[in-house]
């Protein structure tokens, strides 16, 4: 018999042209903050003009804060939160992808609560605070096929100075309302549309390879990882392609939606919290061959690397080992088989400082692999994945 808690209040539209819709909600409050990115991505396409007059449609005035990075840190929650006070705004819109969505999740904590948000972080240089007030109501209208932010309570968030990049949440972190709209994704350039769809496949092929899985989740993850095998090629070799586009969405809120992250998560936000401007999705991609291998190599969760093989179409799969050649396969398909931690600036002397800090960092459980992990095996992969490319 499997235990588990399915939660989940987002009201979610879903779908091309949702974003138009959106006046016609009931918004959670009387002034927003927009949160956008410090690109221009969300500027230049027409993004952030297209929400601005859905809330003037509503009769919803704003503010716009245009300062998170593409690794969101303390500091830009901490000044989005006093931005929110200042502004007197008493909900915030998220208009982005994953880094923008998990920092307004706490900017709208910190906007109410005394501190900075490491005070709340669960991680070794934490607090290991619980907030005082619940967050103020959060929006989500999401850019990207990939991280799902706008289905659940998770944030990410870095710490330059600990180099922390660890996982922030609480109940009230958790959106009230969420637009996906396959339409604000056809501008993702290809290189970001392939890490953000392989993102969206490891919170899948986690899920599955998890330990403690159960038909609930990995009913939402197979579909994923079937989804973003036959279309994430497509949408990266032709960004307009609609259906890709589409089903590519589907495949990042079908994620979302029952997430169970291993330790792979953990060791690439290691990765991410010594290199601001890596790519999250990169930083996965270069660890997967080493990371599965290992567990194909030594037969462990091997009936459910086959499970996801087949998701992935291969015919009759016997072994681990089949889903690991998928796997780079895909990679390859996409353009990302080439990545290189070196390319990232990665140092094997940096390297052996990661096991240690795997365990000071939160975003995937380091007790869910299919066999228990010592900072010697982490190790391993690590210098795997460093020498392979």
């Amino acid at each position: 018999m499997y235990n588990f808690v399915f939660d989940n209040p987002v009201r979610v539209l879903f779908g091309p042209g949702q974003l138009k819709h959106l006046h016609e909600e009931k918004l959670p409050g009387k002034k927003a903050l927009i949160a956008v990115s410090c690109g221009t991505s969300v500027k230049r396409f027409g993004y952030l003009d297209a929400l601005e007059d859905e809330l003037k449609q509503a009769g919803v005035p704003y503010a716009v804060f245009d300062e998170i990075r593409q690794n969101p840190s303390e500091e830009n929650v901490n000044d989005g939160a006093r931005r929110m006070r200042e502004e007197g705004c008493d909900f915030i819109i998220a208009l982005g992808g994953g880094s923008v969505m998990d920092c307004a999740k706490c900017i709208a904590l910190m906007a109410v609560n005394e501190g900075g948000i490491w005070d709340y972080a669960f991680s070794a240089c934490g607090g290991k605070k619980t907030p005082r007030h619940n967050a103020l109501p959060i929006v989500c209208i999401t850019t990207s096929a990939g991280t799902a932010s706008e289905v659940d309570n998770g944030s990410v968030i870095s710490n330059d100075r600990t180099r922390e990049k660890t996982d922030v949440s609480f109940p009230s972190m958790m959106p009230t309302l969420s637009i996906v709209d396959s339409d604000l994704m056809m501008s993702v350039p290809p290189f970001f549309t392939a890490c953000q769809g392989m993102d969206a496949f490891f919170h899948a092929s986690e899920t599955v390879l998890n330990k403690y899985h159960h038909p609930m989740a990995e009913m939402f993850a197979l579909k994923t990882i079937e989804l973003v095998s036959k279309y994430l090629p497509r949408a990266v070799k032709n960004g307009s392609d609609r259906e890709a586009r589409e089903m590519m969405a589907y495949a990042n809120t079908f994620a979302g939606y029952y997430m169970m992250c291993t330790s792979a998560h953990s060791m690439e936000h290691t990765m991410g919290s010594f290199h601001e401007d890596l790519v999250h999705g990169a930083g996965l991609i270069m660890i997967a061959h080493a990371y599965y291998g290992f567990f194909a190599q030594r037969h462990a969760g091997e009936d459910n690397l086959i499970k996801m093989a087949k998701a992935m179409g291969v015919k009759d799969p016997s072994s681990g080992e089949d889903f690991v050649r998928a796997l780079d396969a895909l990679t390859d398909e996409i353009g990302c088989g080439d990545l290189s931690m070196k390319d990232a600036g990665i140092t094997e002397e940096e390297i052996r400082l990661y096991p240690g800090k795997i365990h000071e960092v939160l975003g995937g459980d380091t007790t869910a692999d299919p066999l228990p992990l010592a900072d010697a095996d982490y190790l391993a992969m690590f210098e795997s994945a460093y020498k392979r490319k």
